[in-house]
């Protein structure tokens, strides 16, 4: 289970309020969705969790462990695939992978398994002996998604995981998302795709200027929305009232 409690984060000595007094509870194997405008606090919140930011005020509790009192066993239970894949260019595919296995101490036996798999999914196996400076967008986006699943994570954040993904390496990812909260983990994601959120997540958050706007599930939003037809048009409606 994933707590933030009372989290706020500035900017600009305190000028520009990223985050403003941010409270969610996310369940154990749960798909949870994290929307909202360009510049609505989705970045900032998710750096804040996996440990990039300093929150100013607030506390942020994974599974019972303080994610900045204890950060590195906090760290060893999440995985983070960022907006944009920024990797080590001159390293190639198979030494990043086993670069990220040995931060987690996984095992060669585990470690060779788990990369045959996932990069074989995600169909960039015969690509990890080039270097990753060559790789396009998409196939850094693979590559990180296969790093980040290599430690079998308990909480997995993931900033707009579908941008540069064929369309088989999307429901890949998705099928893969259900079966991780099937086992009981959780996948906290941020997307603009609102079909994809409408669709998969057991319940979604709406964040607007750093405050969370709407919470529930899709019966719940649409409960308390005029356009009830698509999360898209009450996506829409709460955003343009605020």
């Amino acid at each position: 289970m994933l707590k933030l409690n009372n989290i706020s984060k500035s900017y600009n000595k305190g000028e520009v309020k990223a985050v403003d007094n941010l409270n969610l509870e996310i369940k154990s194997g749960e798909i949870f969705g994290f929307l909202g405008p360009n510049g609505a606090g989705k970045t900032t919140t998710i750096k804040m969790i996996v440990g990039l930011l300093k929150p100013d005020e607030g506390k942020i509790i994974l599974d019972g462990v303080d994610v900045w009192q204890d950060s590195l066993r906090a760290k060893s239970m999440i995985s983070y695939v960022p907006d944009n894949p920024e990797i080590y260019d001159r390293l190639n595919g198979i030494e990043y992978l086993n670069f990220i296995a040995d931060m987690y101490g996984i095992s060669k036996e585990e470690r060779t398994k788990k990369i045959e798999y996932y990069t074989k999914l995600f169909n960039i196996e015969d690509s990890l002996g080039d270097i990753i400076g060559s790789f396009s967008h998409g196939m850094k986006q693979k590559l990180v998604l296969t790093s980040a699943l290599l430690n079998d994570p308990n909480l997995f954040i993931l900033d707009e995981p579908m941008v540069g993904l064929d369309p088989k390496s999307s429901f890949n990812l998705k099928e893969i998302m259900r079966k991780m909260c099937n086992e009981g983990k959780t996948v906290f994601f941020s997307t603009h795709v609102m079909e994809v959120a409408e669709k998969l997540c057991d319940r979604i958050a709406i964040i607007n200027k750093g405050k969370i706007i709407a919470l529930g599930t899709m019966e719940e939003l649409r409960a308390h929305a005029k356009e009830r037809e698509s999360l898209e048009n009450i996506f829409l409606e709460l955003t343009d009232n605020e």
